[in-house]
């Protein structure tokens, strides 16, 4: 279960932003998560409370932001959605492609009090 290095990592960031502005707390984080990411919501969910128990996160807000898997063939250059990384081109159904986005895990923003 690598999503519990995933929120030390989180964590880690929020720590170090909050510090740089002085603050105390973290009231809300904003997440944004590729649905290609290889992140389980569900296992992230489930280890969160004990990752931020007693540290600034702890009584944050956690919104996230999903973003919707995006591929381009390499053949035909069709752009389409991607809901796993080894989906064929719709249009051509080559399985060649180049990711676009959905790859995303990134702190999107903070509010620090």
């Amino acid at each position: 279960m690598h999503e519990l290095s995933i929120v030390m990592g989180i964590l880690k960031i929020a720590e170090k932003e909050a510090e740089k502005a002085g603050a105390k707390r973290v009231d809300l984080i904003e997440l944004e998560i590729g649905n290609l990411a290889g992140i389980e919501l569900e296992a992230l969910d489930f280890v969160w409370p004990g990752a931020v128990k007693d540290t600034i996160l702890e009584h944050a807000i956690r919104k996230i932001d999903l973003v919707e898997g995006k591929g381009q063939c390499m053949e035909c250059d069709h752009i389409f959605s991607l809901k796993h990384v080894y989906d064929p081109c719709p249009n051509c159904q080559n399985y060649l492609k180049g990711i676009i986005q959905g790859k995303e895990l990134r702190v999107k923003a903070l509010e620090v009090t």
